[in-house]
């Protein structure tokens, strides 16, 4: 019996995106991606733990696997997507006083 799970909206967009180009229905084409999921950490040359201890800075990342380190760049691109609280008090208040707020593909300060 299936079952509802809530995700985020930007991989229920890459899901149905990879579905329609493979077609799978959107609930194969998750299953398929958490399958292959499932088989890297069970992998023998996987190991979490050690992704954990690079993301600490407790292991060199350099001496993770392929598989490991493909986890390991996943994990800190998205970090550096994520916005703090105390970042976004930070541009909120520089948006205010008319400052750059960051910068656009071309390297131009963005206001706004």
């Amino acid at each position: 019996m299936g079952q509802s799970i809530k995700l985020a909206d930007d991989i229920v967009k890459d899901v149905r995106f990879e579905a329609k180009l493979l077609r799978r229905s959107v609930a194969k084409q998750a299953e398929h991606w958490l399958r292959i999921g499932q088989a890297i950490e069970q992998s023998p040359s996987f190991d979490y733990t050690r992704i954990k201890a690079a993301l600490a800075g407790k292991f060199d990342a350099d001496n993770l696997s392929i598989e490991e380190g493909v986890i390991f760049d996943e994990k800190i691109f998205s970090a550096l997507e994520e916005t703090s609280d105390a970042e976004r008090v930070f541009f909120e208040k520089r948006q205010k006083a008319g400052l750059g707020v960051g910068e656009d593909e071309e390297g131009n300060l963005i206001y706004k």
